[in-house]
């Protein structure tokens, strides 16, 4: 039997979520469908209270509901972990060892989706670096071809500014995105980073 079309608006709405099909955006559904007003009106306030509190940070483009973040605020430039999408941030935060700053690219180097270096935050790093003194500059972007292709774009800029580049080492298995790695694996990785540049 097909469900009433408010409940296949919700699914359908749920579908869009990345890596949820009809089953589990069905669930979902049943779900709100099933709890207390109270729980799916804090619900829907949370989704509309990230939305548009949620900002990138003037400094390093990751996520903060401030102008500058956290991160930005209270660490040492002398480190910096260039990540290719704001969300990368949280993942290697995991990784307990780390207390540099973070930068942003917005993507990574495609030709086949037209995004180029003019397309990405390379300018802003160039800058940040100077204006911080910075010493080493972590390439964390997702072991394949666009993300390798990138680091060493990043590494060729750099290397005439007597910049060390490291890499994360592939530990993060090549073709895995960095959101699915896990702690222990990005741990093992940034230990094991190396050097593509040393300026």
């Amino acid at each position: 039997m097909r469900n009433s079309e408010p409940i296949e608006r919700l699914i359908a709405s749920f579908r869009n979520l990345p890596g949820v099909g009809y089953k589990t955006a069905e669930r979902y559904a049943y779900y709100v469908i099933g709890a207390e007003i109270a729980e799916v009106e804090e619900l829907a306030k949370n989704i509309l209270s990230a939305k548009t509190e949620v900002k990138f940070c003037k400094e390093c483009g990751g996520y903060t509901n401030k102008d500058v973040c956290q991160i930005c605020s209270s660490r040492s430039g002398e480190t910096i972990c260039v990540v290719a999408e704001p969300k990368d941030i949280s993942v290697m935060e995991k990784v307990k060892n780390y207390n540099g700053l973070y930068h942003v690219l917005g993507g990574t180097l495609s030709p086949l989706e037209n995004r180029g270096p003019d397309d990405l935050r390379i300018k802003e790093l160039l800058s940040r670096i100077q204006k911080l003194g910075t010493k080493e500059v972590i390439m964390a972007t997702n072991p394949d071809v666009e993300g390798d292709a990138t680091a060493m774009y990043i590494a060729r800029l750099l290397s005439p500014l007597g910049i060390k580049v490291t890499r994360i080492a592939q530990g993060v298995s090549m073709g895995t995105d960095l959101e699915y790695a896990d702690e222990v694996t990005l741990s093992k990785a940034l230990e094991a980073r190396q050097v593509i540049s040393n300026g």
